[in-house]
């Protein structure tokens, strides 16, 4: 008898074994492809076209270069108070908890509902009995995680909080980057609004000259109605110009979490670029930026679901138990020998299920090939950003110098202009014409160096710059 037992417990112990064994060959219990930031369907070059740097040069508090303690106030108010910011930081702690809800079913889940009932019953006469109890049931469920199915349900929701952490380090970047950006607009508007009122200061001396000659008859009505039309026209365009200082600094208020009441004041200085830096290798980026670790993090993810989908056509194994007491008095009820328990050990094989499972498993593929191709979408638009902003900065640096040059060569050609006009050697249409240069001349030099200042801030912030 003791050796049939034994042999029929052998036989079930070599079933499981063989069970496991055969589970195990199953396509539901493949691991998710090794996967790496790298990819070969796009040739990547050894170095950056518009530069030969090959050493990475730390990029790390760019803000400092711009030696502005004033931009750098403004980034830190706006890091500590922007509602974007703190949005996107509790997207971050919504999918922490995201997933820790998603592996929670790795743990026994267990109930207790005490309990206390009272009833009264009427006998036939008058009298009535009462009667109490108090009950103290518990339920336990547990699903043992046997093929590892919850738990790649699990690294997958830790991947999306991981993903959702580096879009909240991009967000952190990209804030700051437009703060400093939007700092360097207001900078240049109020220098352009400068320039704008003293052109048309120059423009009232100038119809003061002209309508001086018209009273002593030495020119014509025609040359006063001209210098009278571009004074009106100096006025507009000072006019637009005070309109984008307040457009400006309401923006920039609003980044920085204020009241858009345009109080910001602000220098209106607009730096040097700091000097060339070496961008490093095309390589370096891919493990850099933040926005492509999110893409890498969301495939590795997307992977752990299909995992997961797989290991649902196996087996489930799950541990149930129920019990508890009930008794009048309280003090028996918490006696473990007066308590009822049963326990059941189950599995659940899924035979049918109206291509519900294999469907998911589909689904899932589908969505890490789509998050395989934004990964690398993703990779080709980063090496973009660098390539372009790169390249721009060489030509805007000539655009500056030659722009710098046409400052230079309008104040002369309008101050020899007026000489000439007062002589009677050009006509007004010269000599306003003069002063029109002038202005566009110094309004396209002050909006270059703007742009130079912002093209190095989208440089840091495409090289993955941290502040």
């Amino acid at each position: 008898m003791t050796s049939q037992r034994f042999s029929s417990k052998a036989h079930r112990h070599r079933l499981c074994l063989s069970l496991v064994l055969g589970c195990c060959l199953l396509p539901g219990c493949e691991s998710p492809p090794a996967r790496h930031p790298a990819f070969s369907e796009v040739a990547v070059p050894n170095r950056w076209t518009p530069t030969a740097g090959q050493k990475m040069e730390t990029i790390d508090h760019w803000v400092d270069g711009f030696a502005d303690p004033a931009l750098s106030a403004l980034i830190r108010e706006g890091l500590a108070v922007n509602f974007d910011l703190k949005a996107a930081a509790a997207r971050v702690d919504a999918t922490r908890e995201q997933a820790r809800i998603d592996g929670a079913g790795r743990w026994p889940q267990l109930s207790l509902s005490p309990s206390y009932q009272r009833a009264q019953v009427r006998g036939a006469g008058f009298g009535s009995t009462e009667s109490g109890a108090f009950e103290l049931l518990f339920n336990l469920n547990w699903e043992l995680d046997v093929w590892g199915r919850i738990h790649a349900f699990q690294q997958a929701a830790i991947g999306e909080a991981d993903a959702t952490a580096a879009d909240f380090h991009a967000a952190r970047l990209s804030l700051a980057a437009r703060t400093a950006q939007s700092y360097f607009d207001l900078a240049e508007a109020k220098l352009q609004a400068e320039v704008a009122e003293q052109s048309t200061q120059d423009r009232r001396i100038l119809v003061d000259l002209v309508r001086g000659r018209f009273a002593r008859g030495l020119t014509h009505g025609l040359d006063l109605r001209l210098a009278l039309t571009d004074l009106a026209s100096a006025e507009a365009q000072l006019a637009r110009a005070r309109n984008q200082v307040q457009l400006v600094a309401r923006r920039l208020e609003v980044l920085l979490g204020r009241y858009p009441g345009d109080h910001l004041t602000t220098s209106a200085n607009l730096p040097e670029p700091p000097s060339s830096i070496a961008a490093g290798l095309p390589s370096e980026l891919l493990e850099r930026r933040p926005d492509l670790v999110a893409a890498f993090t969301r495939l590795r993810a997307a992977d752990f679901r299909v995992e997961s989908a797989n290991k649902a056509l196996l087996p489930r194994i799950t541990l149930t138990a129920g019990g508890g007491g009930r008794s009048p008095a309280l003090t028996e009820l918490v006696d473990p020998r007066a308590a009822a328990w049963n326990l059941a050990l189950g599995l659940l094989q899924p035979l049918f299920t109206g291509g519900r499972l294999t469907g998911e498993i589909r689904l899932n593929q589908a969505r890490t090939e789509e998050a395989l191709n934004l990964y690398k979408q993703t990779a080709l638009n980063a090496f973009r950003e660098v390539e372009q902003a790169l390249a721009a900065e060489e030509w805007l640096r000539q655009q500056e110098k030659a722009l710098r040059e046409a400052v230079e060569q309008t104040e002369a050609s309008r101050k020899l202009a007026v000489y000439s006009y007062q002589h009677g050697f050009i006509e007004i249409l010269t000599l306003l014409d003069s002063y029109r240069s002038t202005l566009n001349a110094q309004s396209a030099h002050l909006s270059v160096k703007r742009q130079l200042l912002s093209n190095r801030i989208d440089l840091y912030l495409a090289l993955g710059g941290d502040v």
